[in-house]
């Protein structure tokens, strides 16, 4: 077993892991985060993202103990202090850019990075940044909609 020492949405958080141990798991499991979804367990899906030192990571593909003293970040850290949704979670109930919810999460967490890096993504740019998570039922159009949104960009003119 190993020992693991990390910050997670701002708290520290610890535990003992196997090595095989994936963060998501250890998220999930140890920590009762489960806002983290499993989807895919091959990297594809997107649905597991998390920020580890400010990076999007799909926690499927990284052992809990290489996120040693780490700070990690989860979409249950994403809320105003107040508990009201962020301007992202906001735009993507504003905007349904969700169906089932399942991706919401991974989906949310690649536009905090998006939209911190590029505050003004054009659509394409969008688009070209969640090509690595999947969605299965919305099509992807009210997702761009909701990170053009949260972007205080004008939607209207996105094509259906």
């Amino acid at each position: 077993m190993i020992n693991v020492k990390m910050t997670v949405n701002g708290k520290p958080a610890s535990g003992s892991v196997e090595g095989r141990t994936l963060l998501v798991d250890f998220l999930r499991n140890s920590l009762n985060l489960t806002g983290t979804h499993v989807g895919c367990d091959t990297s594809q899906c997107g649905a597991c993202t998390v920020h580890v030192n400010s990076k999007a990571v799909k926690a499927c593909t990284i052992f809990a103990a290489d996120a040693d003293k780490s700070d990690i970040k989860t979409i249950e850290g994403q809320a105003n202090k107040d508990g009201s949704l962020n301007f992202i979670q906001q735009a993507f109930q504003d905007y349904h850019g969700l169906q089932c919810g399942f991706c919401t999460p991974g989906m949310v967490m690649v536009a905090v990075e998006l939209l911190k890096s590029n505050p003004k993504p054009t659509e394409a740019e969008i688009r070209n940044y969640l090509d690595g998570n999947i969605c299965r039922c919305t099509g992807y159009h009210n997702i761009v909609k909701s990170i053009m949104a949260a972007s205080g960009q004008d939607v209207s003119a996105i094509a259906a």
